[in-house]
């Protein structure tokens, strides 16, 4: 397995790994993702998300060349307020590794290929946000070192 950079015009790479990462959650949270999205959609939406300067996806990729899982991250500068210091850190947007090789450090060697970037770029925090019915995630961000800051909760008319 190796680490690989996903360029903006390659992202329908990942379609299949962001449409079973989507599936699970509209399955746990019907009432914030739309269940099916297209394809063709999904395609065009990634490819310009990662044609965003400050947005990276790294993958796994076996040595058949089929990717294993990915991550896609943000890079950040967060200018100082008068409340906190300036900042420049690493969102973590998504993480999805294909079921076959869970548990196998997939993930944990995704994220810290991604660390390693992050701080390359000057990065001095990483971030990531998961859903709380996601205890694979929550687990894998402890597993480095991660730990809740803060708890994000919505109502929904």
């Amino acid at each position: 397995m190796k680490v690989i950079e996903i360029p903006a015009p390659e992202a329908r790479r990942l379609l299949p790994l962001l449409q079973d990462l989507h599936a699970l959650h509209a399955a746990y949270q019907p009432e914030r993702h739309i269940p099916e999205p297209g394809s063709e959609e999904l395609a065009s939406w990634l490819q310009g998300w990662l044609g965003e300067d400050n947005v990276f996806a790294l993958a796994a990729e076996s040595p058949q060349g089929s990717l294993l899982g990915y991550v896609i991250f943000e890079i950040q500068d967060r200018p100082a307020l008068p409340i906190r210091a300036a900042e420049t850190r690493a969102m973590l947007h998504h993480i999805s590794v294909t079921e076959a090789w869970r548990r196998m450090g997939v993930g944990k060697a995704l994220l810290e290929a991604m660390r390693t970037r992050a701080l390359q770029a000057g990065a001095t925090v990483v971030a990531a946000t998961y859903a709380p019915f996601n205890t694979a995630s929550a687990a894998l961000m402890k597993g480095l070192g991660m730990e809740p800051v803060l708890t994000m909760a919505e109502w929904r008319a």
